[in-house]
């Protein structure tokens, strides 16, 4: 079993990487308003860049993240209080290719949680996606239904091509 480092040392590179990046720091001051009126839900996968694949940059848009991109009570609020306090009249809902949470069963996420773990992780749930376009149709509905989500608040589904950088929409 790998053992868990210290703050003391494990992180030692991000903390000087983020003295480079405070040195040339450019949104202070800024009122976290999402300055191109968008939000993004898309996945955790570090193939990712939300801002990038639409030519967005800090200070643009809100940016909420999980396994598989999907919309559940958690990103509902973030979209409420982005619609109604943050400035966000455009929603991108964004999944991608080749994404675990799409190509795993939910017993087979289970089984490569508890054998990387070494215990036992049948009680979790991991919310894999059998149909992938369908669940981004769902989370779309989520989202044009919701009664707190601002009117007038548009919004549209795409799967992001992790191989070559486009979007596909679908709705």
């Amino acid at each position: 079993m790998i053992e868990k480092t210290t703050a003391a040392t494990g992180f030692d590179d991000l903390l000087a990487a983020n003295r480079d990046y405070a040195d040339s720091f450019d949104l202070a001051g800024f009122d976290g308003i999402a300055r191109a009126g968008v939000a993004i839900v898309t996945c955790m996968d570090s193939r990712i860049d939300p801002l990038g694949l639409v030519g967005l940059r800090p200070g643009d848009a809100k940016i909420f993240r999980n396994p598989g991109g999907r919309v559940g009570s958690d990103a509902l609020e973030a979209l409420v209080l982005a619609t109604h306090l943050l400035g966000v009249q455009r929603i991108l809902v964004v999944p991608h290719t080749r994404c675990a949470m799409a190509s795993n069963s939910e017993a087979e996420l289970r089984d490569r949680v508890g054998a990387g773990a070494g215990k036992d992780a049948s009680w979790m749930t991991f919310h894999a996606i059998a149909d992938q376009e369908q669940a981004l149709r769902e989370d779309l509905a989520k989202v044009r239904s919701h009664p707190l989500i601002a009117e007038g608040t548009e919004t549209a589904g795409f799967i992001y091509d992790v191989d070559t950088g486009l979007l596909r929409r679908v709705d």
